[in-house]
């Protein structure tokens, strides 16, 4: 039996969120940091993206943001009635360009790593589902072992 309560993965989100992982696979592939996101509408995913921060040199390609980049430009409707999954708790940048275009939704692969605007999300009538993936966890956990100094770029952290 699927579980349906609130905050739960819906049939088939569970595969989504192993898509947004293999874009995140993607762009550590690519020297880049390993968050990956995927925006879905009505069953079908519009497109993915993944944090390109490195590979572009751009301050603002993270996961969310370059997957809404990659789809281009969509009816405000659209938004209105999807969901974004990202292995990543979302930072402020990507939170505020969830609220930005009303998406409803979002699915987070795990927040151990890094803990964003969740809350912000909630008040303002997001629905937020953590699934605290074991492969996400692991993902980034291996990434900031290995590179902290890019980790804490990403993050905003000076030092």
């Amino acid at each position: 039996m699927n579980d349906t309560r609130p905050g739960a993965l819906l049939p088939g989100e569970s595969d989504y969120l192993r898509i947004a992982v293999e874009a995140a696979r993607q762009g550590r592939s690519e020297g880049g940091i390993p968050i990956g996101a995927a925006l879905v509408h009505a069953g079908k995913v519009l497109g993915t993206g993944y944090n390109k921060r490195v590979q572009l040199a751009s301050p603002i390609r993270h996961g969310e943001t370059d997957c809404l980049e990659n789809i281009g430009r969509l009816p405000a409707s659209v938004y209105a009635e999807s969901t974004m999954i990202t292995t990543l708790s979302p930072c402020d940048m990507c939170t505020g360009a969830i609220l930005l275009y009303k998406i409803p939704r979002v699915i987070i692969g795990e927040n151990r790593s890094f803990l964003g605007g969740e809350e912000l999300l909630r008040s303002r009538g997001v629905q937020v589902v953590v699934v605290d993936d074991e492969s996400c966890v692991a993902m980034m956990t291996e990434f900031i072992a290995a590179l902290p100094a890019l980790w804490n770029e990403d993050i905003g952290v000076t030092d």
